[in-house]
């Protein structure tokens, strides 16, 4: 058992919530059973999991079958859990992950048909649940600019539920650039504003063509030079007293109008 919450193995792990470690070691922390079930489908991603005797206990047949896969479980203390858990209320199991991002490149040969784009995003509860929308509406990947929030952040990791997993993520991109790649792709950009065409008057036979969307940051929506580079600007029609949307809330929204299209036309 891993006890002293002051051993330098600890330490090293503690680490990975500060995005230099994150980025020398290419490890971040995925917290919590749900990411566990996730990683069942990908075990080589996983490095160490560390895990309390009460978890163990809550989880066993899920962590013997992590530990059947010849993957590292080790059993901690409370203090020690405390200690590498990034939340106030550790739910008792941590791994320690292998990043899993790839290049435009690498995605693009996947032949994507939907993916976002984030340019500027800085609020990581809101990439987080642009991550897990982009998971259920069957997305291809996620794009993000380089000067938006760390995917591996922990606060994104907690709030994605898991889909970090399951989509494709593109990180520190010139999104012009991308969004040239992309259209030359054959797949075609829509910039998300508030001032924008109202997206319900466009034919389900247009949404359903490979789409990119772009997200902006929260106070000031898309870049005028990113946005300029899009096919279109769109919005979603307010029909109540609301000002606006949250950016999850508007990004998951764009995100299913055209996950809905394409599996209609298929």
């Amino acid at each position: 058992m891993l006890d002293d919450p002051r051993s330098n193995r600890v330490k090293g792990v503690v680490r990975l919530n500060q995005k230099d470690a994150r980025y020398e070691t290419g490890l971040f922390l995925l917290e919590g059973p749900q990411g566990l079930k996730e990683l069942e489908k990908s075990p080589e991603l996983v490095e160490e999991i560390f895990v309390t005797a009460s978890a163990w206990e809550r989880h066993r047949e899920l962590l013997a079958s992590m530990a059947s896969l010849g993957l590292s479980v080790e059993e901690v203390s409370d203090q020690v859990m405390d200690k590498i858990s990034d939340t106030r209320t550790p739910q008792g199991v941590v791994a320690v992950v292998h990043h899993l991002d790839l290049t435009l490149e690498e995605l693009l040969a996947k032949k994507p048909v939907l993916l976002a784009l984030i340019d500027q995003g800085r609020d990581p509860g809101n990439l987080g649940s642009i991550i897990r929308a982009a998971d259920a509406a069957g997305a291809d990947g996620i794009v993000l600019s380089s000067d938006s929030v760390d995917v591996y952040n922990p606060k994104v990791i907690r709030t994605t539920a898991g889909s970090i997993l399951n989509v494709p993520i593109v990180v520190s991109q010139d999104l012009s650039d991308a969004i040239a790649q992309l259209k030359l792709a054959g797949i075609q950009v829509f910039s998300s504003s508030a001032s924008g065409e109202d997206v319900t008057q466009l034919s389900v036979t247009e949404m359903a063509k490979p789409t990119a969307w772009i997200f902006g940051n929260e106070a000031h929506g898309v870049t005028s030079e990113v946005a300029e580079s899009a096919d279109k600007t769109l919005s979603l029609p307010i029909y109540g007293a609301a000002e606006s949307l949250n950016l999850g809330t508007a990004a998951s929204i764009c995100l299913y109008f055209t996950a809905v299209a394409q599996h209609t036309n298929r």
